[in-house]
């Protein structure tokens, strides 16, 4: 038996496979991550850019900022098409590759059929051995191969060598290739093999490892240093109802502002100047507050940096300009955090870990604080400011003893020649550009629906039962609101923001809404006649006997509907003059109908709520998108996407139901689920659902939505498993505490606010 034998690859040709297949692996994922693409167009967004002064210092400013980008792309493009350059030319090397043994077949070499005679061997090769022999211009290499196999057709033990073991010599050694060229091994290349190894196992490698460790503990998964989030706690556990202002004195007080933890961040001798000139300017900075980290140097500046872009100072180009850019551009990442933070901080109050509860007003001015800064406007100001070429002088054409606009909504539901005579002090082009950023601006339709997932009746809610209120936003450009005709959601948007002046009652909301089925528990009972009174109530009467008796196959329901709609149009074309009985009776059949049609399609919604479940556990697979609409903010430094929160409270216990949902994808529709759990004590309560905008003021929306909780079955609250051990040790106390966090319509007035 033949041995084995270890061998180094002499001539190159196995190196080439395994560089062949290395290059492979590195260059199709390379190539689709790193290709320099260029953005898509977008067919709406064609002729739509501004062309404002901020607008377009703002486009310079980013392609400066950036001066390295086409020579990168251009090196990027160089090195992956070298690389398949490469992986080409590897590849034809390998496919000349000659293998003399690797399908030996004596018949063929002799162009003979198997089983011919020891005549017809011995003919063909000398007929092939003139042609192929050495002295008469013949392939030496191919004459070799007819020898061979000449000499394996004839004699006995060659052939049987080649019939048992597919060589003429017989059994062989079994070789082990190693795919790395020889002078890997060679002795006098061995250190210089060593040192390269080393330096790359043992420095390279660690010094990576140990770089990519190193900020990993530094930053949170939003890339906020943790120290920062750290601060953060602190100080809104130890302020739990905080000011706008001084949320952005713990805003200016982050260490990414602080060059010992931010290598980025510039300190310049100028500072000492130029800051306290800037601070002269601003009213109530409160610069000399003795809090740490608020009283340090970097916190100061950076809270007079964001006062000044708030008021829209203008700052020194070469110096404080730059900080502003750096400082505004961080300021949204920021504020996510702190909104984080204080959820969290709620979520401890809830489960009795902390004494203090953060109020909603904190966790709402951390969400105005965010379309402020992207905006650089303050709170106070007239949201037409967010439009170019608009500035405090112009705002007195929008106020007429004819008209008050003060909203966005307003402006753009006028007539054309309206708002052309409103800004009648602009140039036409600038009248465009206006109309243009005017009508990019978002016109969300909000539509919430309450129920009661996996519950026999989804519309009935039991005290401590989960509530899941599914927020549908439905997105718009306000050019849908241009023209002389009046939408009337726009109106319902213009109404019930929520710093609006007006309050949307119940009623505006049933109005609004017509497409969606609201509960019966939310819809409100409209005043009528005795006579339409005792119809719903013989109605619901009847409808309820209907339920408990219908029984049957779909078929047999749909027949009995047909009958029952052939008897009912017969019973009115005879008696045409009846009574209010024969109507209610009438009225009555119908309403069986809808029950026995609905029993039908039970099976069918249920299919498709279980399809809608799928989709949206596949959508949650894919992850969240970041991309959704570009925001016209000049006074921002980079380009921003829009941004929303929705969440639920309790206006009259000033409480947080619902952890803020951050919606990044909301290009066209947009759907999310909203779960709290129901008080605990049978009543009506008033909860509300809240939408607020990261990019733009006075786009805040809210609706109220009315739980009628009822008491909770037997079988449920007094089932074991729901007990605990510390509801024993619960005093008096507790349950009065417990039962002060939510407020029905009867304990408190119905204008709180």
């Amino acid at each position: 038996m033949g041995g084995q034998k270890f061998q180094y690859d002499e001539s190159g040709g196995t190196f080439f496979y395994f560089l062949l297949s290395f290059l492979a692996l590195i260059l199709i994922p390379a190539t689709y991550y790193y290709w320099p693409r260029k953005p898509k167009p977008d067919p709406e967004g064609e002729g739509k850019e501004c062309r404002c002064v901020g607008c377009v210092k703002k486009q310079q400013l980013l392609k400066s900022a950036d001066p390295w980008r086409g020579p990168k792309h251009f090196f990027i493009k160089f090195l992956l098409v070298g690389g398949w350059v490469l992986l080409a030319l590897l590849a034809y090397k390998v496919s000349q590759f000659d293998y003399e043994m690797a399908n030996f077949d004596p018949y063929e070499i002799l162009r003979i059929s198997p089983g011919s005679s020891q005549t017809e061997i011995r003919k063909a090769y000398r007929k092939l051995s003139i042609i192929l022999h050495p002295d008469k211009g013949g392939d030496e290499a191919e004459f070799m191969k007819l020898s061979k196999a000449y000499q394996a057709l004839t004699d006995e033990d060659a052939r049987k060598n080649w019939e048992k073991y597919g060589n003429p010599d017989g059994p062989g050694a079994m070789s082990f290739g190693i795919a790395l060229p020889s002078w890997i091994v060679e002795k006098e290349n061995s250190v210089w093999v060593l040192g390269l190894y080393a330096l790359v196992f043992m420095v390279a490698l660690p010094l990576v490892v140990g770089t990519w460790w190193y900020r990993s503990i530094r930053f949170s998964g939003d890339q906020v240093l943790l120290d920062t989030t750290q601060m953060y706690y602190y100080f809104f556990h130890k302020t739990p109802n905080m000011m706008l202002k001084r949320v952005i004195m713990i805003l200016s007080a982050s260490l990414e502002f602080d060059r010992k933890h931010n290598s980025e961040i510039i300190e310049r001798q100028s500072d000492n100047e130029e800051v306290p000139q800037l601070i002269r300017k601003l009213p109530n900075l409160n610069e000399k507050n003795k809090e740490r980290p608020l009283c340090f140097g970097y916190s100061i500046k950076a809270r007079a940096i964001i006062h000044a872009h708030l008021s829209r100072i203008p700052l020194n180009p070469p110096t404080l300009e730059q900080d502003r850019r750096y400082v505004i551009a961080k300021c949204p990442y920021l504020i996510q955090e702190q909104v984080n933070c204080v959820n969290q901080l709620i979520l401890l109050a809830y489960a009795r870990r902390i004494q203090r509860l953060p109020s909603i007003e904190t966790i709402e001015n951390c969400m105005k604080l965010c379309p402020m800064i992207v905006q650089g406007l303050w709170e106070f100001k007239s949201p037409l400011l967010q439009l170019p070429y608009i500035n405090e002088d112009n705002l007195k054409y929008f106020i007429s003893k004819k008209r008050q606009i003060k909203s966005l909504q307003q402006f753009a539901q006028l007539k054309g020649e309206e708002r052309r005579t409103i800004l009648r002090c602009l140039t036409n082009e600038e009248y465009d550009d206006v109309m243009k950023v005017l009508g990019a601006m978002p016109y969300v339709d909000f539509q919430v629906k309450c129920e009661v997932i996996d519950d026999e009746n989804p519309t009935e809610v039991t005290a401590g039962a989960i509530v899941t209120v599914t927020v549908a936003l439905i997105r718009h450009n306000m050019s849908t609101l241009f023209g002389d005709e009046t939408v009337a959601e726009a109106q319902a948007i213009t109404e019930n923001g929520i710093e609006g002046d007006t309050k949307e009652g119940d009623g505006d909301n049933e109005q609004h809404e017509p497409a969606i089925k609201r509960p019966a528990w939310l819809k409100q009972k409209k005043g009528g006649g005795k006579k339409s009174n005792k119809k719903t109530s013989k109605q619901n009467k009847m409808v309820n006997n209907v339920k408990q008796k219908s029984e049957g196959s779909p078929a047999v329901v749909k027949t009995k509907v047909k009958e029952d709609k052939a008897k009912i149009k017969e019973e009115e074309s005879e008696d045409s003059d009846g009574s209010d009985i024969d109507t209610a009776e009438i009225n009555d059949r119908s309403s069986e109908e809808e029950v026995k049609s609905s029993s039908v399609e039970d099976d069918d919604q249920e299919w498709e709520k279980f399809q809608q479940k799928l989709h949206k556990r596949e959508k949650v697979l894919e992850g969240r998108s970041k991309i959704s609409h570009a925001v016209h903010c000049p006074l921002f430094p980079i380009d921003k996407q829009e941004y929303w929160w929705t969440y639920i409270c309790d206006r009259k216990s000033r409480t947080l139901l619902t952890a803020p949902y951050h919606l990044t994808g909301l290009v066209d529709r947009e759907e999310c689920q909203l779960k709290f759990t129901a008080p605990n004590w049978p009543g009506v309560y008033t909860f509300t659902v809240c939408l607020r905008s990261d990019s733009y003021i006075g786009f805040d929306q809210q609706k109220d939505i009315k739980l009628d909780v009822k008491e909770a079955p037997a079988e449920i609250t007094e089932h074991p498993q729901w007990e605990f051990e510390d509801s024993e040790e619960e005093g008096p106390a507790e349950d009065e505490a417990r039962e002060s966090e939510y407020t029905t319509d009867e304990d408190l007035p119905e204008d709180d606010d």
